[in-house]
């Protein structure tokens, strides 16, 4: 008689059930498989708990380590609320340029932007954000975090500081689940450019790797940047810590001719 063993090794790795006992490296392998061969395509929602259940003949605890052995590998990502789904292979191009705007960068590649409010506070502008902000001593800012989507799947963590007597209020709709441009326009900002963007890399914090929904021994991608009004006067400055593994940065060197020429006529105008 042939070995559990042996027998486990020679079951077929796509079975739609299977009838032999199975413990959770089975189901880890079955299903790597079938995300290899296409059997799963990228997006793909995973069967519920209790399906796999059946299928593999194994309990709860089973199963589930079988899906955090796929997640710790990059295979799949667990959405609360939602299920586990096949990792998307291909990744978000977010382009940063001088006029970098989340929604319309999503937008643009045919994917669906939102954002959620994660806290906010006012305080004493630290040192390093005063000087950027170019704010007296003492002076106090908005810190707001906030977390993106595209597609309903984290891909960034945003840490911005605002200027709070050039912009009061602003704090106030963000936790109503507004938008910051809305506040900025209010106040005359209407557009505003990319002074600078430095970019590293590093590994994650355990807070980071929880929010993005990614193992914390994948890199992150961190993009320090400040913005400034179009005569120049710095309105924000913030790090955002983006998901390695779904996105890649472009940096466009120089703006599209339109953009030059309307930005031309909108400092014309400001100077004016």
């Amino acid at each position: 008689m042939k070995s559990f063993e042996r027998v486990v090794r020679s079951a077929p790795e796509t079975m739609t059930k299977t009838s032999l006992p199975a413990d959770w490296r089975t189901v880890e392998t079955c299903l790597t498989a079938e995300i290899r061969n296409g059997r799963l395509s990228p997006g793909e929602q995973l069967p519920p708990e209790p399906a796999l259940m059946a299928r593999f003949a194994v309990g709860r605890h089973s199963v589930r380590r079988a899906l955090a052995a796929l997640q710790t590998r990059g295979l799949v990502q667990t959405l609360q609320g939602s299920g586990t789904y096949v990792r998307r292979t291909e990744l978000l191009g977010y382009r940063l340029s001088e006029r970098t705007r989340f929604s319309r960068n999503l937008l643009d590649q045919g994917r669906e932007p939102s954002a959620r409010f994660l806290r906010g506070a006012e305080l004493v502008a630290p040192p390093e954000v005063a000087e950027v902000l170019d704010l007296p001593p003492g002076a106090r800012a908005y810190n707001i975090l906030r977390l993106g989507f595209a597609d309903a799947v984290p891909i960034n963590l945003s840490n911005a500081w605002y200027p709070a007597r050039r912009f009061p209020g602003l704090l106030e709709a963000c936790q109503a689940g507004g938008g910051a441009s809305e506040v900025l326009a209010a106040h005359g900002v209407d557009d505003y450019l990319r002074l600078r963007s430095t970019i590293v890399t590093r590994l994650p914090t355990a807070d980071e790797a929880s929010w993005l929904d990614q193992p914390a021994t994948h890199p992150v991608l961190v993009v320090r940047k400040v913005d400034a009004d179009l005569s120049g006067v710095p309105i924000t400055c913030s790090e955002t810590v983006w998901a390695g593994e779904r996105v890649q940065l472009l940096v466009d060197n120089e703006r599209p001719p339109e953009s030059k020429g309307r930005a031309h006529q909108e400092m014309t105008d400001v100077d004016r």
